[in-house]
């Protein structure tokens, strides 16, 4: 039972774990999940940590088959910028190891913003707090838990 899974029992939503076998040498945690739960890469989203120029840690939550825009996730949260989070940082603020970030039941609440694209699906795939495990949810409730919203804030990977 990871935080992820508990925050998601407790609000009472629908959800679907998704156990595999991670591989320590996969170089793309996400596209290694969507391969091996056989679903569609668009449907799996990475969450990736951000720090803000004020400061403040942000969480944005893209597709594994793009790369998070620093300029649009800064713009959605009403910053100037915005970088990758150091990864200290992120495991201290979130309480999950790298790989393994979910959006759900993370230490701090941190505010949030999901690729418009999530609402292209019924449901998504994230990690549920481990590598080697995701929880499908509907975007929808993706959102809601986390008090986040939606952005476009994917871009394509080149």
């Amino acid at each position: 039972m990871t935080p992820a899974i508990n925050a998601a029992k407790q609000a009472g939503i629908r959800f679907t774990l998704h156990d595999y076998q991670h591989d320590p040498s996969s170089a793309s945690y996400g596209l290694e999940a969507a391969e091996k739960l056989g679903i569609q890469a668009a449907r799996v989203f990475k969450t990736l940590v951000v720090t803000l120029n004020t400061g403040e840690l942000a969480v944005g939550i893209v597709p594994v088959t793009s790369t998070l825009n620093m300029k649009q996730i800064a713009k959605a949260l009403g910053a100037k910028k915005a970088a990758m989070a150091e990864a200290a940082a992120v495991q201290r603020s979130t309480g999950y190891v790298l790989g393994g970030v979910s959006p759900l039941g993370q230490k701090k609440g941190l505010k949030t913003v999901v690729d418009a694209s999530a609402g292209d699906f019924s449901s998504i795939f994230v990690s549920a707090g481990r590598r080697g495990l995701d929880i499908e949810l509907d975007p929808r409730d993706l959102v809601a838990l986390t008090g986040g919203k939606l952005a476009p804030i994917a871009q394509r990977k080149t």
